[in-house]
């Protein structure tokens, strides 16, 4: 492929931000006593949360690609550091459902919040048509990621 091509520039771009995140998810991490995946569990809930999906340890542990006890143990270890608390589901009381605590939500704004800011006010700067081009491009590239 050619390298100067827009498709390969833009690849290159995703690629670099890519890299960038995930450092910024490895500070994070390492800040706070957690493992990257349990960062990665962060973000699947609060994901469901801002969906109203119900999150339960099957849900999170298919996101996460871990087994029962993987998951588990990642739930253990959030929990104990009073990052999420496991709920009886009310209209299913066999079901467990998983819940970020609100102070793992301030961790995240106090770290995460001036990048997310930046990023805000960067989409600002293009117009409507251009955010709805924006926004249609990410869709589908997170598709085209999530199936590979």
């Amino acid at each position: 492929m050619d390298e100067q091509d827009a498709g390969m520039r833009v690849v290159h771009l995703l690629r670099a931000i890519t890299v960038e995140l995930d450092r910024l998810g490895e500070r994070f991490a390492a800040g706070h006593a957690l493992h990257p995946t349990d960062v990665r569990a962060l973000i699947c809930l609060l994901d469901a949360d801002r969906t109203g999906t119900p999150a339960t340890p099957g849900t999170l542990g298919a996101q996460l690609g871990l087994n029962s006890a993987g998951t588990t143990a990642v739930v253990d270890r959030l929990e104990r550091l009073g990052h999420v608390r496991r709920e009886r589901d009310t209209r299913d009381r066999r079901r467990v459902l998983l819940k970020v605590e609100e102070n793992a939500i301030a961790l995240g704004w106090d770290f995460f919040g001036p990048l997310i800011r930046e990023i805000v006010t960067v989409m600002d700067r293009f117009d409507v048509a251009e955010q709805a081009t924006i926004e249609r491009f990410l869709d589908d590239v997170h598709e085209a990621v999530t199936r590979s």
